[in-house]
């Protein structure tokens, strides 16, 4: 039995004594090896030029082509089918000889996209969050997936003035403990990360009050989460005329950042948001910097921005679809993996001194978009910030489509709702639309989270077309 295995098995107090002597422990030693040679590398690769960073790009994609193709059934018919060999890809160009791999393609082969040179001991089952409808599986390779992605989001952390050690609110997830009466407990302190969690899924009006009193007593320097929680909480603190003091940096990932979102939670917590865009699959990252500008990562993995003729973007605050190679999970490479994110061309440079590739902005995910009645697609953000954000009636709002040119609002009421807010919801929902969408209301007594603690502001069950497979 691994000490892993016999610490699961000790009870809770003692648990959680223990998390308080590892915790002394200097956070760079607990995270191994593996995540000090990467992060000791990425403190310097971060200042490389621009043909250094293509240049490792390529050494790393030639070997990751080369382990596809030698140990990857899946990968290797691609390849055979096409009469190519890893040889052939010389450029990042080369790269659109092979196909798309989309989610589809990874639940119909999964057995075949694995590495088989891996033992069943280095593969890690994980799975997405299922934002699309339906979750996915996959593996990672234990021992080195996950301290490399500490490693490069530590970085990250880095260039927005957080140390490790420092006090940190983390506002992501549910916490499950029970307090001494039994009763579900909304908040724990995780002495392993110095930080104070508090549950995305227990903000009520009543919990938000003490969610305020402990983020003050605590005294972070730094403050992280889900963009839609932490603006709940900059509501409340707008509503309470309540201005927080004393954070460095707020730190956002896992959804996307709208600047409505942004502008309240910089105001009210009195600090600068670091966004950063990744995915579970870990093929692809873009961070921001101290300047607010988009880095794609060069180190972490290739990603290619496609138009939806399979071109690549190149005309300046264009959209495509990122579309990633990742090099950090070889148990299960993503070679032209599919993200359905969405992310923004620009040819700027950023005053930062980094060489990276920047993105204008991380539009959001295809799932995000509407679809009218003659199949254009419409992004869901503009058209509905001033009309229900602003909206002092509306405790909760949620879209939801499952036909073309049809839109249902889901709203959970204040006391003070009437109709004439209805009739008035509806006559700048169409207005934004002119006629190519019918939004229909329906109210509803409660709007549930993701089972992460996230909040979708669409449910869109259609298939969202963009670009050929």
């Amino acid at each position: 039995m691994s000490m892993r295995d016999l610490a699961k098995k000790l009870p809770s107090p003692i648990k959680h004594g223990l998390k308080y002597v590892y915790g002394t422990i200097p956070l760079p030693i607990r995270y191994g090896k593996v995540f000090r040679e990467t992060y000791r590398i990425l403190q310097e690769s971060q200042w490389w030029s621009r043909e250094q960073l293509e240049e490792y790009q390529l050494q790393q994609l030639e070997k990751l082509l080369s382990h596809a193709y030698e140990n990857v059934p899946y990968y290797k018919r691609i390849f055979d089918d096409r009469g190519l060999k890893p040889k052939d890809i010389k450029s990042i160009d080369d790269l659109k000889k092979l196909p798309y791999l989309t989610k589809d393609i990874i639940r119909e082969n999964l057995s075949d996209l694995i590495a088989q040179n891996y033992p069943k001991s280095k593969l890690q089952y994980v799975t997405t969050g299922g934002s699309t409808g339906i979750p996915m599986g996959f593996y990672w390779e234990v021992g080195t997936t996950t301290p490399k992605e500490w490693a490069f989001v530590w970085r990250q952390w880095n260039w927005a003035g957080y140390r490790f050690g420092q006090k940190r609110v983390t506002l992501r997830r549910d916490v499950i403990n029970r307090s001494k009466d039994g009763m579900r407990q909304c908040w724990e302190y995780n002495p392993l990360d110095n930080a104070l969690i508090l549950s995305s899924f227990d903000m009520t009006e009543k919990n938000l009050h003490k969610y305020i009193e402990k983020i003050y007593r605590f005294k972070p320097l730094v403050i992280q989460g889900y963009p839609s929680s932490l603006f709940i909480i900059a509501n409340f603190l707008k509503k309470e005329n309540i201005k927080l003091g004393g954070i460095k940096c707020i730190l956002t990932s896992s959804e996307t950042l709208y600047q409505y979102q942004r502008e309240l939670i910089e105001k009210y917590f009195g600090a600068v948001i670091f966004d950063h865009y990744g995915n579970s699959e870990r093929n692809a990252l873009i961070m921001q910097c101290a300047k607010g500008n988009y880095h794609v990562i060069s180190e972490y993995g290739i990603v290619e921005l496609i138009e939806e003729d399979g071109n690549y973007v190149s005309r300046e605050g264009k959209a495509g679809e990122i579309i990633a190679t990742g090099f950090n999970n070889y148990a299960m490479p993503f070679i032209r993996y599919r993200t359905m994110d969405l992310g923004v061309y620009t040819n700027q440079e950023c005053a930062c001194g980094r060489n990276y590739s920047l993105l204008k902005k991380i539009e959001g995910r295809l799932q995000d978009l509407l679809v009218s009645n003659n199949y254009h697609l419409i992004p869901l953000t503009g058209i509905y910030y001033e009309i229900l954000e602003e909206n002092k009636s509306i405790k909760q709002f949620q879209f939801y489509q499952d036909k073309p040119g049809e839109v249902i609002l889901q709203i959970v009421k204040m006391p003070h709702y009437s109709e004439r807010i209805t009739n008035h919801i509806l006559r700048e929902l169409h207005k934004g639309v002119e006629s190519e969408i019918n939004f229909y209301i329906k109210f509803v007594d409660n709007i549930p989270r993701t089972k992460s603690g996230k909040f979708r502001f669409l449910i869109q069950k259609l298939p969202i077309k963009f670009g050929d497979d």
